[in-house]
């Protein structure tokens, strides 16, 4: 009986050190060090949509690289654990000395802003168990990095969308407030001079749209500015002119509603319309 009683405790022990070690494949953000006493219980990252909580029973969505990560104490003390007021104000005295701002935070949430390199990184901690005596059983950290979506665009695709609806919407990054293209954008310029020369007889309207920031005019002319570089980068590589037609309609034709960041970065676009 003692001897089965022993080997129960040491499988008792060998699970419970088990459980306080990270999940495997699981780390801390590169932006954000470790509170003491708590271990990586699951993890997940990928291109995606997240509700940040944003105010009182407020939720906002934003779009990019949203890393979710779950935190579970390993002090079995509930009179050592930390509140979750505690944990919300470690990461936002982190971020602020490193530049960030606070969105919101209360009793439950905290949600704070930083900029890294141009991108705009929003980070949240919130509890997902409160003991009785107050302490923080586990809570998560939700980290979205900001980005539009890399469009991938070739271009037997794009040729068959143009015949079947007329248009087709494409994401090419600009500067901001500029009509430069950057050179991520380049292989989206590459595919429609593909598709150009493999189909000779194809003429389009290169048609520029902006969000609504900024003033009336200012878009206007930014989108003829941005329609008018893609003509040219075009023609650089080859396309006559003659088979090419740009327009600008400045913040007249949103797809999307612009109160919302992700709204907005929908309808910085350049439409191919066919002629």
């Amino acid at each position: 009986m003692k001897k089965l009683f022993f080997f129960l405790s040491l499988a008792l022990l060998s699970t419970n050190l088990r459980a306080q070690q990270d999940m495997e494949g699981c780390k801390d953000h590169p932006l954000l060090t470790r509170l003491p006493d708590f271990y990586i219980e699951s993890c997940l990252s990928n291109y995606n949509s997240a509700e940040v909580p944003t105010g009182n029973n407020q939720f906002t969505p934003h779009e990019g690289t949203v890393t979710r990560i779950k935190y579970v104490t390993n002090q079995d003390d509930e009179a050592k654990m930390k509140s979750i007021l505690q944990v919300i104000r470690n990461y936002e005295n982190a971020i602020i000395g490193k530049g960030g701002k606070k969105v919101f935070s209360n009793n439950e949430f905290g949600t704070f802003r930083m900029m890294q390199d141009g991108k705009e990184t929003l980070i949240s901690a919130w509890s997902f168990y409160l003991p009785q005596g107050g302490g923080v059983g586990s809570f998560e950290l939700l980290i979205v990095e900001k980005e539009a979506m890399k469009q991938e665009v070739e271009a037997n695709a794009l040729f068959k969308e143009l015949n079947e609806k007329g248009s087709v919407a494409l994401y090419i990054n600009f500067d901001t407030g500029k009509s430069t293209i950057k050179s991520e954008s380049q292989s989206i310029i590459d595919e429609i001079v593909k598709m150009m020369k493999s189909n000779p007889g194809l003429k389009v309207s290169i048609e520029g749209h902006t969000d609504n920031v900024g003033s009336a005019s200012s878009n206007q002319k930014l989108s003829e500015e941005r329609a008018a570089a893609v003509v040219k980068a075009l023609t650089a590589k080859g396309i006559d002119k003659s088979r090419l037609a740009s327009k600008g309609w400045g913040q007249t034709k949103p797809v999307a509603d612009n109160s919302s960041s992700d709204g907005k970065a929908k309808n910085r676009r350049v439409e191919i319309v066919k002629l």
